[in-house]
C-alpha cells in the first residue's frame, strides 16, 4: 500500500506511455523509448520489451547475448526448452534488433545486468559440435542455476547426458 502511495506521488521510474506491469518488488534501472513504438526498460527482474500485446519482460538469464551498435540494441533471448537432471536446456531465439530514441544509459546497464548475472561460463566438445555451460543467477531467486546451450548440429542426447553428469557434480560440491 505504502510503495503505491509512494509511486503515485514520485512515479515508480516507468516512461509515460509504458505497456507493462512491475512486480511489486521490481525497480526500474533506466529506460528509453524505441523509434518504432514502444519502451525498453530495464529493471531490477529483466529486460522489458515490447511485444504485440503490450510489453514483456525477459529474465536477465534468459539473454543470451546483447550487442550495442549504430543506434541499435540487439537482444538474443533464450527459450528454456528442457531439463537434463538439475540443468536447464536452451535454445537462442533469433536475434532482436531495437532502434532507440535516446538510449542514455540503457544499453551499459542492459549489458552489465546479462554479465553480472553470469558466474561462470565454458564451452565443452561434444559429437556433432559443442555446448555452452553457464551457470547463472537468477533475478528473485535464491541460488544458481546450470544452463547448457548447445551448438547447431550438436547431437541432443549427449548434450542430455552431459549436462545431467555436470549438474550432479555441481550439486555434489556443494556445501
Amino acid at each position: 500500500m505504502f510503495r503505491k502511495l509512494l509511486d503515485r506521488i514520485v512515479g515508480d521510474g516507468t516512461p509515460a506511455g509504458f505497456a507493462g506491469t512491475l512486480d511489486k518488488e521490481e525497480s526500474v534501472v533506466t529506460a528509453c523509448v524505441c523509434r518504432d513504438g514502444g519502451h525498453l526498460v530495464a529493471t531490477s527482474l529483466g529486460l522489458w520489451v515490447p511485444a504485440e500485446d503490450g510489453a514483456r519482460r525477459i529474465g536477465w538469464h534468459l539473454i543470451s547475448k546483447v550487442t550495442w551498435a549504430n543506434g541499435e540494441l540487439v537482444v538474443i533471448e533464450a527459450d528454456e526448452t528442457g531439463a537434463a537432471g538439475d540443468a536447464v536446456l536452451l535454445a537462442d531465439r533469433a536475434p532482436r534488433r531495437h532502434a532507440l530514441v535516446e538510449p542514455g544509459k540503457l544499453p551499459q546497464a542492459v549489458h552489465a545486468r546479462v554479465t553480472g548475472s553470469i558466474r561462470s561460463r565454458h564451452h565443452r566438445e561434444l559429437p556433432g559440435g559443442g555446448a555452452w555451460f553457464v551457470q547463472r543467477k537468477v533475478p528473485g531467486r535464491d541460488g544458481i542455476v546450470l544452463q547448457v546451450r548447445a551448438d547447431p548440429g550438436t547431437d541432443q542426447d549427449s548434450v542430455r547426458s552431459v549436462a545431467s553428469e555436470v549438474a550432479e557434480k555441481i550439486r555434489e560440491a556443494l556445501p
